[in-house]
């Protein structure tokens, strides 16, 4: 898992507030502090400061002013009392505020751009996707779009009082450390600068921008709240047109040497078969893609075919679901290929990886009824027999807003490992 630096507007020292005039060392320790008390809270929340400070180990003057550093940066509420028992006088109870800071992921896929926004405390503000054809559309084009969606964003968050504390853009491909988009191949994108294109954006200077692969960021939303959340092996698949991998292995994303790991989708399994988006011939995708299965199941609609009107993935499959009630025997028969090869393709991530759940997202969560039984009997024929046997297909039910809900997280995890990102708001 990799995540970018944005350009020089992300390099926040104004939020430091509460360190000012301290040492180095004591500035650190006071923000680890901070954080130790601000994540004991959103993971424990309601709780007094009498056990904030038994249970973190920190003395109850230091919690008392860390608390108070907390509710000036508008992360910490009170609310009570809380009876911790016949004796004794109640106590207020501590728990995340965040309703002046928020959190915001957006997505760009093929055919669609989605933006998720959520308070610190989990609440979600903002969920909405429409159409868009990136793949049809110069990277300028699609840039000005995103940009477009960004900035209404962050125009809504306003107009609640909500004040953005970053923003994470997820992209289908390959994301180096600097937030330049080295290749997207079903976006067209090659060395795409994405942080600089909007840094001329009406976003203001301080709010961090990071960009990061779809799939890495929705296997994270899986493993914090989705069907499978815990789980310290999973694979997440994203179920879109291009396919992408999201590893957690030992409870930690996996990235790999330079966070290019889990480009599934471009790993040949038919030298003989189609060529890909990405130049190649016979990858994954091109068997269990989205535009794979509506090729087979509606040919008369598949992508590239028609310039008119763009439309959304579920409405795609709502069409071949209305087929497939009709009768039509291409969709069986699509949908069946398409499982065989998802089987395929998860044996070769069960050697590699030994996950204990492979995550179906997408349109393949749409489908799981009918996919997993023929995936798990094609990779239960071809895997290795013990991990094969210990693995499990389920379906997410984070639908297609996976990739944004992930973005949106990694804000929130930022603003919990480091609450001095968050300004104290000058007094009135």
């Amino acid at each position: 898992m990799h995540h970018s630096k944005a350009d020089g507007r992300t390099t926040d020292v104004k939020g430091r507030v509460g360190s000012v005039g301290l040492p180095a060392d004591q500035a650190t320790v006071r923000r680890s502090n901070l954080a130790l008390v601000l994540r004991h809270v959103s993971e424990h929340g309601p709780c007094s400061r009498s056990a904030v400070a038994v249970q973190t180990g920190l003395n109850k003057t230091t919690v008392t002013s860390l608390v108070s550093e907390l509710q000036a940066r508008g992360l910490l509420k009170e609310t009570g009392p809380q009876h911790a028992g016949s004796v004794g006088r109640p106590s207020l109870a501590l728990l995340l505020d965040g309703s002046r800071v928020g959190a915001l992921g957006v997505e760009v896929n093929v055919d669609y751009i989605a933006a998720f926004a959520t308070d610190l405390a989990g609440r979600v503000l903002i969920d909405r996707r429409f159409g868009f054809d990136a793949m049809g559309s110069s990277p300028e084009r699609s840039l000005d779009e995103l940009t477009r969606v960004i900035e209404r964003a962050l125009a809504d968050l306003d107009r609640l009082g909500v004040a953005p504390a970053g923003i994470t853009i997820a992209v289908p491909g390959l994301v180096d450390s600097t937030g330049i988009v080295v290749v997207a191949p079903n976006l067209g994108w090659h060395g795409v600068a994405v942080t600089q294109r909007l840094a001329r954006a009406d976003i203001p200077p301080n709010v961090p921008i990071a960009v990061d692969n779809d799939a890495n960021l929705a296997a994270l939303a899986e493993y914090t709240s989705g069907v499978a959340a815990g789980t310290s092996d999973l694979v997440y698949l994203t179920g879109e047109v291009g396919i992408g991998g999201g590893v957690i292995s030992g409870g930690r994303p996996l990235g790999g040497a330079d966070g290019f790991a889990g480009e599934v989708g471009h790993v040949m399994v038919d030298p003989s078969g189609e060529q890909c988006g990405c130049g190649r011939v016979g990858c994954w995708e091109t068997k269990v893609g989205l535009a794979a299965l509506v090729r087979m199941a509606t040919p008369d609609h598949a992508y590239g075919r028609s310039r008119q009107l763009v439309r959304d993935p579920e409405e795609r499959l709502a069409e071949i679901e209305q087929r497939h009630a009709e009768g039509d025997p291409r969709v069986d028969a699509a949908v069946t290929e398409v499982g065989r090869w998802l089987g395929r393709g998860s044996a070769l991530l069960v050697n590699l990886f030994n996950p204990r759940v492979i995550v179906l997202g997408g349109y393949f969560a749409r489908l799981a009824d009918r996919l997993i039984p023929v995936a798990h009997a094609e990779l239960r024929r071809i895997g290795m027999a013990a991990p094969a046997e210990r693995c499990r297909f389920v379906a997410s039910d984070l639908g297609f807003g996976a990739a944004s809900r992930g973005a949106a997280g990694v804000v929130v995890e930022r603003v919990l490992a480091d609450p001095t990102t968050i300004a104290i708001p000058p007094s009135p």
